[in-house]
């Protein structure tokens, strides 16, 4: 399976170098390691992370497709679905399958047919709409509803340290 795994990534990376999306660049955290990525991710525009340019990393299982990879912020980022220690927390990243709590519909979390320029999309997808209802971050949450003022302040100090890591 981990031979499978790793023959769908290299091609996925060829594919990316071949072919670039806007929004973000991705590649080897150790050209000896084809399970774990550096992702760098350009603020969207005309959102709150505008000008950002927020890091992070992708690591996959030994049985990617199958199982969905996991993607935490080494760059300092305050969202609500992203825990304090960077991890993302969004549907599609979820193992496949029913929910246990019945938040989320089978259809909405991982399937195969996911690949790293899908997840990343997604995610800077998810930089644009928050989803307080389901919050990894509770305080980011609440701030996002109830103190938007503070909330943006946090962003924008985000920003400045993220520019300064250039």
């Amino acid at each position: 399976m981990a031979s499978q795994a790793s023959l769908l990534l290299q091609k996925q990376l060829k594919d990316l170098c071949k072919n670039p999306v806007e929004g973000f660049s991705a590649g080897l955290v150790d050209e000896n390691n084809i399970f774990e990525w550096s992702v760098k991710i350009i603020g969207p525009p005309d959102t709150l992370y505008e000008g950002g340019f927020f890091s992070a990393i992708m690591t996959f299982p030994q049985n990617y497709p199958i199982y969905p990879p996991t993607m935490r912020f080494t760059s300092e980022i305050w969202h609500p679905n992203v825990y304090t220690d960077g991890l993302v927390c969004i549907s599609i990243l979820n193992p496949p399958g029913e929910d246990p709590s019945g938040y989320e519909l089978a259809g909405e979390r991982w399937m195969p047919v996911h690949t790293v320029e899908s997840i990343v999309l997604s995610i800077i997808s998810m930089l644009s709409s928050p989803n307080d209802e389901s919050p990894a971050n509770l305080e980011a949450a609440i701030e996002w509803r109830d103190q938007r003022d503070e909330f943006k302040k946090k962003i924008r100090r985000c920003i400045r340290k993220s520019q300064e890591m250039l």
